[in-house]
C-alpha cells in the first residue's frame, strides 16, 4: 500500500533523500532546519515525528541521535492489522466480523489494535470519509472528547464521546447529524479509541 504524503512532507523526505545521496548520511536537525527555512527546531521535531508515524521515517540511533534520521523504503513501510469489519459513522450499524487483513504504517502493528472501515458521512468534520478506514486501539477508558467505537445497545458506532452527570453523549462531526444520547437503561461499552485515518487508492 503506497502511503499518500502531504506536499510539505514529502519536500522534508526529498531533502533528506537528496542530502544522504550527496553526502552519504542523513541531515542534522540543524540542516533540516537551515534547508528547509524552518524558524525552530520544534517544526523538524514535528515533522520527524508525524513521518515516523506514517511509518516513512526512524531513528536509527533513539530520540537524541544527531544524524539518526533513517528512511524506510516503500515495501518495508507497512504490515498488516485484523481488519474486524464496518462501523457506521451515521447511526449505530451491527459491526461485521470478516476473516480479512489490511496493510497499515508499520508504527501502528500492535497486539491491541485493530482497523474498521467507515460507512457514511457523520465525521466529515474530522476528516474521516465514507469508505475510510480507521486503526482503533482497544480500550475501555477514554478522555472526553476522544473519537471512540461505542457500542450502544450492542450495536457500533463511531462518535465523540462526552460523558455527562446522567447520561453519555455520542457527538457526530457532521451538523446534518444528532447527537446519541445514551441512558441508564442503554447497554454501553467502549470498543476502542482512534489512533489513526487512512483511505486506500486503487
Amino acid at each position: 500500500m503506497k502511503i499518500e504524503l502531504s506536499e510539505k512532507k514529502q519536500r522534508f523526505i526529498n531533502f533528506i533523500r537528496e542530502h544522504i545521496e550527496q553526502y552519504g548520511h542523513a541531515p542534522s536537525f540543524e540542516e533540516l532546519m537551515l534547508g528547509l527555512g524552518f524558524k525552530s527546531l520544534g517544526t523538524v521535531n514535528w515533522y520527524v515525528k508525524s513521518l515516523e508515524e506514517d511509518g516513512v521515517l526512524k531513528r536509527s540511533r533513539g530520540p537524541n541521535g544527531k544524524r539518526a534520521l533513517q528512511l524506510i523504503e516503500e515495501d518495508e513501510r507497512t504490515s498488516i492489522l485484523p481488519l474486524a469489519g464496518t462501523i457506521a459513522a451515521g447511526y449505530p450499524l451491527e459491526a461485521i466480523e470478516v476473516p480479512e487483513s489490511i496493510e497499515v504504517p508499520v508504527s501502528y502493528v500492535r497486539k491491541d489494535n485493530y482497523v474498521l472501515r467507515v460507512k457514511g458521512d457523520s465525521m466529515i468534520d474530522d476528516n474521516i470519509q465514507d469508505g475510510d478506514y480507521v486503526i482503533i486501539h482497544k480500550k475501555e477508558i477514554v478522555a472526553p472528547g476522544s473519537i471512540i467505537v461505542a457500542y450502544v445497545n450492542e450495536e457500533a458506532t463511531l462518535k465523540r464521546y462526552y460523558p455527562k452527570t446522567d447520561h453519555i453523549e455520542l457527538h457526530p462531526r457532521n451538523p446534518e447529524f444528532n447527537i446519541i444520547n445514551v441512558f441508564p437503561n442503554d447497554t454501553f461499552r467502549i470498543g476502542g479509541e482512534l489512533l489513526y485515518v487512512f483511505r486506500k487508492y486503487d
